[in-house]
């Protein structure tokens, strides 16, 4: 009888510390880009706490995961800044349709757009794309939203003067591009991604750089974007600097989501934090200081105290 409820009482403690146990997704976005396996390192880090199991999801992008976060469908997801910034505020493609109730946790890396082009196209420039079949970006994407700001800029209506406006993920892209189903393609990404390195081991590409004014343009208008440069020698064949514009990728959360979860998340990274540079190239400049950069919602409390307990935030 004594041996019975010893093991009872065993199995009681096993089962309370199970159910302890918090499980949390991370909405990413294709596997060939960087939203996904930076999110998989988030993870990996964050399995180290005995009390959170952390899977991590891909996805459509930016614009899904802002929404699954607020559904409380996704615990957490990787969101550009600028759909960051009008989904909380409700401007822009979210006019009218706000959410206050989006949190940020901590910013990612920067997010720098890439026109990728096959060198067979011809297009030397964002004014050649009139006549030619370019994939924009899936509906609702990061890519597109960037994308759609830019053709803007130049006067450029995709509807009327592209040969085709591709609605593709950019995961479909390479293969569409090799096929020459497409002349080009967007991505709004961290660099250097497997995305791109796979279009250029199959096919000559170039990346167009956005002009200075036109970019200067772009950051008067939308605070949130900055101008960068995608370096030389990244990808095959690609022998000049790209100038382009980019925003950060932010984690975000909800107001509703667990203190625990998120201090857990965002502990995992501070404490292992050159492990955590180490896991994908696009960490590789990452700063604890420039986990804060460009955030474009509150922060969540809890990512507020676990920052502030690191000395990052000064009380």
């Amino acid at each position: 009888m004594k041996k019975f409820s010893a093991l009872a009482v065993s199995l009681l403690i096993a089962a309370t510390t199970l159910s302890a146990k918090e499980f949390v997704s991370i909405g990413t976005g294709g596997m060939t880009g960087t939203y996904y396996p930076v999110g998989g390192a988030i993870c990996r880090l964050a399995n180290k706490n005995p009390d959170i199991r952390c899977s991590v999801e891909s996805t459509g992008g930016s614009i899904y995961n802002v929404n699954n976060v607020l559904k409380d469908e996704l615990s957490f997801g990787f969101v550009q800044s600028d759909v960051v910034y009008d989904k909380y505020n409700g401007v822009g493609k979210f006019k009218d349709k706000g959410d206050k109730n989006l949190r940020a946790v901590m910013s990612i890396y920067p997010e720098l757009l890439a026109f990728v082009v096959s060198k067979s196209s011809n297009i030397k420039s964002y004014t050649d794309v009139k006549g030619k079949n370019i994939n924009v970006g899936n509906p609702g994407s990061g890519n597109e939203f960037t994308a759609l700001i830019v053709f803007d800029e130049y006067g450029i209506d995709v509807d009327k003067e592209l040969s085709h406006r591709g609605v593709l993920t950019a995961q479909e892209s390479p293969m569409a591009l090799k096929d020459k189903k497409i002349d080009g393609y967007f991505y709004m990404v961290g660099h250097p991604t497997a995305n791109i390195t796979d279009a250029s081991n199959s096919l000559p590409i170039d990346l167009i750089s956005v002009g200075e004014k036109e970019a200067d343009a772009i950051i008067a208008k939308y605070p949130y974007y900055a101008k960068g440069t995608i370096p030389s020698g990244l990808y095959e064949g690609i022998d000049h600097d790209t100038l382009t514009v980019g925003v950060k990728a932010v984690l975000v959360t909800s107001k509703n989501q667990s203190d625990e979860a998120v201090m857990a998340v965002v502990n995992s990274v501070l404490q292992n934090f050159q492990e955590y540079q180490n896991l994908h190239p696009a960490l590789k400049l990452v700063t604890k200081e420039s986990l804060l950069e460009g955030l474009s919602a509150p922060l969540h409390p809890a990512a507020q105290a676990a920052f502030e307990k690191a000395g990052i935030i000064k009380k």
